[in-house]
């Protein structure tokens, strides 16, 4: 009998995704196959993993990389990808300076090489896909966000998504090329002509919340963003218990 994954909110899951809690328990090998530049400090790394068994749209992994002698490095790496079932999945890293395991994805791996992953992990900041999602994220941590966005536009569903981003600036916004009509950006440094320059304020949560009081609301960045962000969304009425963040740093 399979083990169902049920992620930690009162919404039903739409479609037909499911996770086996076994299976996440298992480490699987990843073959890299395409290596893809976001920005200057940002990569989008592809993987196949054949028994990948699929994951809920924000939920991350564990990669684990091993050296030839043995010593071992693991990190926790939300996964970009939307739910499916090619048996592939991608994650977005950042260069972090001095990094271990992302120094080494930027400078050493290649198409061919192997990694080991085990997951998915975490439910809490899965969204479903079943009521309005309001996503607001800064630098990287758009990335589980845009697995929401892409399962979003995958299965064309009919609830609203909204989507606000912060960068210092264009060359600094992962995913640029892919965002539409449904995303804000915000500029913290630098923006191209027309657009203003500024931290994320209730300016641009103003028209969101125009549209609708009623979204599911998940906010994934630093502590001090998450932390501004979220101040920003109760001060313009989104109740806490419908806030949803997940913070690195």
């Amino acid at each position: 009998m399979t083990e169902t994954f049920a992620p930690e909110t009162r919404f039903a899951v739409p479609g037909r995704i499911a996770v086996s809690n076994r299976a996440a328990a298992v480490w699987q090998t990843a073959t890299l196959t395409e290596v893809r530049r976001e920005t200057p400090y940002a990569s989008t790394f592809r993987f196949a993993v054949p028994a990948w068994t699929g994951h809920l749209p924000g939920q991350h992994l564990m990669l684990r990389l091993t050296a030839d002698d043995g010593y071992t490095a693991q990190r926790h790496y939300s996964i970009a990808s939307a739910p499916d079932t090619s048996g592939h999945i991608e994650l977005t890293l950042d260069h972090v300076e001095d990094g271990e395991v992302s120094g080494w994805f930027h400078t050493v791996a290649k198409p061919g090489d192997e990694v080991e992953v085990r997951g998915p992990l975490s439910g809490f900041f899965a969204w479903p896909g079943d009521r309005p999602a309001l996503l607001i994220g800064a630098g990287s941590g758009v990335v589980p966000l845009m697995s929401m966005l892409r399962h979003h536009r995958a299965h064309r569903l009919d609830v609203p998504l909204r989507l606000l981003v912060s960068a210092r600036g264009p060359e600094e916004l992962i995913y640029a090329r892919e965002y539409g009509p449904e995303t804000t950006p915000v500029f913290t440094r630098r923006a191209p002509e027309g657009v203003r320059v500024g931290r994320l304020d209730a300016e641009h949560l103003a028209p969101v919340f125009a549209e609708s009081d009623d979204w599911e609301a998940y906010v994934c960045g630093s502590n001090a963003f998450a932390e501004h962000a979220s101040r920003l969304l109760v001060a313009a009425g989104q109740p806490v218990d419908r806030i949803r963040i997940e913070r690195y740093g």
